[in-house]
């Protein structure tokens, strides 16, 4: 069959390099990809909110499958617009509807949802700037450090965590006020502040049945010893060492089954992937936040441990049937290390050559914010590559991972040489 991938991340050039190893599969297109989906399927010069292109693209290259790899379409209703058009809607999405999409939206649909079902997760309440004198004595009220998070989509960087009561206030009026995150920051969640470790579980559901994916534990701050500000990502590690059988029951039992419950109680049609971040306090899990796609870089590990084709699994999605899936899981560890552009997050040049991609061995690279320029593979994104290895634990993992991302080079690269310091 025909598939279409959206988006030009490394979690698609992830899902790409695994679809390709399916049988069923007769053609694969990316829009609009990046310099290693190029590589191994065809690119589409499309935008992943431009549906109408994306129609005709469906429509030109008989397209079967469309797989959403970034939350934008999603939260604006690709779902429902292909189910709402008569030449589309016979054509499986791999993703929710956009009510449903709206769990990762709105964090403040997201805290109500939780609540509603009562699926464990940190104190809140949110504010608008109308209410801007309360959610100050709101902070006045809660222990350092102080939470505050944009509503909507903030490309990752919508949460501050400030441990001085003026500065999180001066903050709240920077978000509700002066607009911090644009249209995102109109409503602003406060909520406590939980200590613990933190990790990453996926669930992969056809709005019946659903799956529970490997673990995973990103690294989500730029500098050494998670300092400095926050980025989409900085590598991932699966499985996560602490994350026993028992953690794992609780998990399921008060955090995947009540979610995965809650969306059909709600009426919210869901095909798709469900990225559930969790805090693990005194050894009970909590939800910081949902996703309604899966994670980047955590995609870059958890896939890789996937045996299934990939293929049938999404099939499966489409069809309902996914508790007929068996799936088959690689028990290795798998690792990934995020190469960024030097400057990023803040302001980083592109169009860098990138070098020392035949030199990789034992180890995969994805790629994330690059591009091709006269026939030369160039950075175009902060995040540029992401390299993932496979060891029998993450220090061996991560090793390989360490070998082969000190053969690639661009100018200004940079990467955190310390992941898993907190294992």
């Amino acid at each position: 069959m025909n598939i279409l991938i959206l988006g030009a991340g490394g979690r698609e050039h992830t899902l790409a390099w695994k679809l390709k190893q399916s049988k069923k599969l007769s053609q694969l297109f990316v829009a609009p990809g990046n310099a290693g989906t190029a590589a191994i399927a065809t690119n589409l010069e499309i935008g992943v909110t431009d549906f109408a292109a994306i129609k005709k693209a469906v429509g030109t290259h008989n397209i079967q499958m469309v797989i959403v790899g970034p939350e934008d379409p999603l939260v604006h209703g690709i779902h429902d617009f292909f189910l709402n058009d008569a030449e589309l809607k016979a054509i499986p999405v791999i993703g929710p509807q956009k009510a449903a999409a709206t769990l990762e939206g709105s964090k403040d649909f997201a805290k109500e949802f939780m609540m509603r079902h009562k699926i464990p997760t940190a104190a809140y309440e949110s504010f608008t700037a109308e209410s801007l004198e309360k959610g100050c004595l709101f902070l006045e009220g809660l222990k350092p450090p102080y939470v505050l998070k944009a509503d909507g989509l903030a490309a990752g960087k919508g949460v501050v965590i400030l441990t001085d009561l003026q500065e999180a206030k001066n903050e709240l009026k920077s978000m509700l006020v002066d607009a911090k995150f644009g249209t995102a920051s109109t409503t602003v969640v406060i909520e406590e502040f939980l200590d613990g470790i933190e990790l990453s579980v996926f669930v992969l559901t056809d709005g019946k049945n659903y799956k529970v994916l490997p673990t995973a534990k990103d690294y989500k701050r730029i500098g050494e010893g998670d300092t400095g500000l926050n980025t989409g990502g900085m590598g991932a590690i699966s499985p996560v060492p602490f994350a026993d059988d028992e953690f794992m029951n609780k998990i399921h039992d008060q955090v995947v089954k009540p979610t995965v419950e809650g969306l059909k109680k709600d009426n919210l049609p869901y095909k798709g992937f469900i990225f559930i971040g969790l805090i693990k306090v005194d050894n009970q899990p909590k939800v910081i936040e949902y996703n309604v796609r899966l994670g980047d870089p955590e995609t870059e590990v958890v896939i890789p441990r996937i045996k299934n084709d990939l293929v049938d699994v999404f099939l499966a999605v489409a069809n309902g049937t996914l508790d007929t899936i068996d799936l088959a899981l690689d028990e290795r560890t798998a690792t990934t290390v995020m190469a960024v552009s030097g400057g990023y997050p803040e302001a980083y040049g592109k169009g860098k050559e990138i070098t020392g991609f035949s030199e990789v061995k034992d180890a995969l690279v994805f790629h994330a914010g690059t591009t091709l320029s006269d026939g030369k593979i160039v950075t175009s994104g902060g995040r540029v590559l992401a390299v993932t290895a496979f060891g029998a634990d993450h220090k061996e993992a991560l090793k390989k991972s360490y070998d082969n991302i000190a053969k690639l080079h661009f100018d200004h690269m940079y990467y955190r040489k310390d992941l898993g310091f907190d294992l």
